[in-house]
C-alpha cells in the first residue's frame, strides 16, 4: 500500500519537546542510540528549561531534545527540525521557529485543551491556525488516551500510565523511521525491570503502542530509512562532553603514571564531569564534593602539591570564584586543570543554556601578572582528546590549564570511535626523586622554564611554596623588586613555551581566498557545515578554527595573511576578536556574534559570509 513506502534519506532533524516532567530527554537518548546502533551519524542537543521548576504547561517550562542523524557524520544537531514532536501546546509554541517548511508536526492531542491553551499563551482555542501550520503535515494523536487503553490491563495508577505517554511518541517515530524497538527495550528492562516490572512492561508496552498505532492508522503517508554512516573501522559508542571529559582526564593520569584527584562543587552545567569521575574508583579516582568553590580549587591544589593530577570543574560563576586560589596555583607553580563549562551569564544567568562568554575571564580574570593556558574542545567526542591534552600540558610544563567547553557540547553527544591507549604519549612530569648533591633548589629551571616537582615527604627535597612571592632559585619569600621582575617574565616566558609543544595552527580548506572565517571551542561543527556549503558552490572560503588560545599556536599570523578578510564568530560579544586584535594588530577583523542562549545556526552564518563575500 502506498501507506507503506519506504522512502530513503540521507538525514533527518527530530526535535522532542514537551514539560520538563515529560520525559523528552530519555525519548530523544533512546531514539538517538537507537540510530547509533544501527551505524547512522549523529548529532544531539539537549535543551534544558533555564528555571528548575516553572510552572506546568508554560513555555518556560518546555525542555527538548534534538537529533539529526544521517549516513554521514553529523556535526551539528540541525538548524530545523524535520520531525516535531510535542507533548503539550506551550511546546508547540516554543518550537515553531524551529520547523522546516512541509515538516511533519505530531502533537497529542489530549493536551489541546483551554487550560493548556491559556497557560501557553495562545489567543484562541486553535493552536493549529494561530501558528499559521496549515501548510504542515500536522498528526493529532490522542497520545494520552491511547497510552491509557494500552495499559489498562497492568493495574498500575493513572500517574504512572501517563508518564509512559513519551514512549508511545517513540513507538511512532520508530515506525516512521524504520527503526527497531530493541535496545529501547532492552534500556527499560535494565532501568526497570529488577525494581518495579510492572514499569518496565508499561514503557515496553506504551512503545508497541505507538509503534502500531502509526503502522495501521494510515496518518503518515510514508515511512522513512536512513542509511548507516561510512564511519572508520573501531569500536564507537555514544558519548557526552562532559563524560568524554572526565574519561580524558583519566587517561591523562594513567599516562602520567599519577592518582587523578577532582575537587569540586556541583554546578550547571559541569556536575556530570564529577559524577563521572566519581564513579572510577576502580581506577584510583579520588573525588571531593567540596561546601563551595573556592574549596574544590583549594583542595585540588592541595592535591597536586602532594604529588596528584589535580583537577576542579565548574561553570562561569564558579570560575570568578576561584579566581584568587587560581593565581595560588600560578605562584606555586602547580599543575592544575580547571574544567570551565560555559554557560549564559552574567551572574546567574541562563544556567542551563550555552554560552562563551568566560573567554575574557581565563585569559584575565586574575590579580596581578597571572598567565595561564588557555584550551578549548570543539565537540562531544573531542572534549576526551582536549582534556588529555590540558592534563598532559599542566603536568609536564607544571602550570595552571583552563579547558574551556560551553553547554552545547557538554550536554550534546555523538558517536565516539574508543581509541587505544597505546597510540597516546606517555605524560612526564618533571618529578624530582632525590635531592641533588648541592642540595635541592625548587625554583631551578629546565630549558622548557619548567621547575621540579617535589613531592612531600621525601629527605633532602623540603621546600616552600605559598602565596608570597619566591626567590628566583632557593624558593624562600623574597620582596626583592629585581627577583619579582625576574619571577613575572619567567613565569610568563615559560606559558609562552607551551606555543613548542602543541601543533601548528591548522586551517580547513584552501590556505588562501577571498573570506577565512574564524571560530573556537564549540562552534566547530556548525561553522565548518557553513563553509562546506559555501566552498561546494565555488567560494573561497576557508576556517580557521582554535583549540589553543593562549599561547596561540605557530602559524597563525602566516595563516591570516592569505586572505582578503577575516571574519570572527562566536557566541559573546567579540571576546576572541579582541584577544586577536591585541595579539595580532596588523590585521582587520569582522565579527559576527550571537548571545542567545542558542547555538549558531548554520543559516545564519551562511547569510553573513555571503554579505561580506559581496
Amino acid at each position: 500500500m502506498e501507506q507503506n513506502k519506504v522512502q530513503e534519506l540521507q538525514d533527518v532533524v527530530i526535535r522532542f519537546s514537551g514539560d520538563s516532567g515529560d520525559g523528552m530527554q530519555l525519548t530523544g537518548t533512546l531514539f538517538s542510540n537507537t540510530s547509533a546502533l544501527l551505524g547512522n551519524g549523529i548529532s544531539t542537543f539537549p535543551d534544558y528549561p533555564a528555571e528548575i521548576r516553572a510552572p506546568q504547561g508554560t513555555v518556560a517550562g518546555v525542555s527538548g531534545f534534538q537529533v539529526h542523524f544521517g549516513d554521514h557524520r553529523e556535526l551539528t544537531p540541525g538548524d530545523y527540525c524535520d520531525v516535531l514532536v510535542v507533548m503539550n501546546p506551550a511546546a508547540l509554541k516554543a518550537n515553531r521557529k524551529w520547523l522546516k517548511e512541509g515538516a511533519t508536526v505530531i502533537i497529542d492531542g489530549d493536551s489541546i485543551t483551554e487550560e493548556h491553551l491559556k497557560k501557553a499563551g495562545f489567543k484562541t482555542l486553535d493552536p493549529i491556525e494561530e501558528l499559521g501550520l496549515d501548510a504542515y503535515n500536522v498528526v493529532v494523536p490522542d497520545i494520552t488516551t491511547m497510552t491509557r487503553e494500552a495499559l489498562k490491563e497492568l493495574g498500575l495508577d493513572n500517574k504512572t500510565v501517563v508518564k509512559c505517554k513519551n514512549m508511545f511518541a517513540l513507538g511512532i517515530c520508530f515506525w516512521l523511521f524504520d527503526r527497531p524497538e530493541d535496545y529501547a527495550r532492552r534500556y527499560l528492562d535494565n532501568k526497570f525491570a529488577k525494581k518495579n516490572p510492572a514499569v518496565a512492561e508499561a514503557n515496553k508496552r506504551a512503545i508497541d503502542a505507538g509503534y502500531n498505532y502509526a503502522a495501521n492508522t494510515h496518518q503518515f503517508a510514508n515511512h522513512y530509512r536512513v542509511a548507516a554512516a561510512s564511519l572508520e573501522k573501531g569500536t564507537y559508542r555514544t558519548i557526552s562532553g562532559n563524560v568524554a571529559t572526565a574519561w580524558g582526564l583519566c587517561a591523562a593520569a594513567e599516562k602520567a603514571g599519577l592518582p587523578l584527584f577532582c575537587g569540586s562543587y556541583p554546578i550547571t552545567p559541569a556536575t556530570v564531569i564529577l559524577e563521572e569521575l566519581a564513579k572510577r574508583k576502580d581506577l584510583g579516582v579520588k573525588t571531593v564534593q567540596a561546601e563551595d568553590e573556592i574549596a574544590g580549587i583549594c583542595t585540588a591544589i592541595g592535591a597536586a602539591y602532594a604529588g596528584n593530577f589535580a583537577v576542579t570543574t565548574t561553570s562561569g560563576p564558579g570560575l570568578s570564584l576561584k579566581s584568587e586560589a587560581l593565581g595560588l596555583a600560578v605562584m606555586t607553580e602547580l599543575p592544575l586543570v580547571v574544567v570551565d563549562v560555559q554557560r549564559g551569564g552574567p551572574s546567574t544567568g541562563l544556567p542551563t543554556k550555552t554560552e562563551q562568554s568566560d573567554l575574557a575571564q581565563a585569559l584575565y580574570g586574575r590579580n596581578g601578572e597571572c598567565p595561564v593556558v588557555v584550551m578549548a574542545a570543539s565537540s562531544p567526542s573531542d572534549c576526551f582528546h582536549f582534556a588529555f591534552e590540558a592534563g598532559r600540558i599542566a603536568m609536564e610544563h607544571m602550570t595552571p590549564v583552563i579547558l574551556l567547553t560551553d553547554g552545547f557540547i557538554a550536554n550534546g553527544s555523538e558517536p565516539w570511535r574508543i581509541p587505544s591507549m597505546k597510540d597516546y604519549p606517555t605524560i612526564c612530569p618533571p618529578i624530582v626523586e632525590t635531592a641533588p648533591e648541592d642540595g635541592f633548589m625548587p625554583y631551578v629551571r629546565n630549558e622548557k622554564m619548567v621547575r621540579g616537582w617535589a613531592f612531600p615527604g621525601k629527605t633532602g627535597l623540603e621546600h616552600r611554596v605559598g602565596g608570597l612571592e619566591k626567590d628566583a632559585v632557593k624558593g624562600s619569600i623574597s620582596t626583592d623588586p629585581d627577583n619579582h621582575q625576574k619571577m613575572v617574565r619567567a613565569r610568563a616566558a615559560k606559558v609562552a613555551l607551551v606555543a613548542e609543544d602543541i601543533p601548528v595552527q591548522q586551517v580547513w580548506g584552501d590556505e588562501e581566498g577571498d573570506l577565512l572565517v574564524v571560530g573556537w571551542g564549540g562552534t566547530r561543527g556548525h561553522l565548518q557545515n557553513a563553509v562546506d556549503e559555501l566552498r561546494s558552490e565555488g567560494h573561497r572560503v576557508s576556517l580557521c578554527h582554535f583549540n589553543y588560545i593562549h599561547p596561540l599556536p605557530h602559524g597563525v599570523r602566516e595563516i591570516f595573511a592569505r586572505f582578503k578578510k577575516i571574519v570572527v564568530c562566536e557566541l559573546n560579544e567579540g571576546q576572541f576578536a579582541a584577544y586577536l586584535r591585541h595579539e595580532l594588530q596588523e590585521f582587520r577583523y569582522e565579527q559576527y556574534n550571537k548571545c542567545e542562549g542558542q547555538p549558531f545556526t548554520v543559516t545564519e552564518l551562511r547569510r553573513k559570509f555571503e554579505s561580506l563575500l559581496k
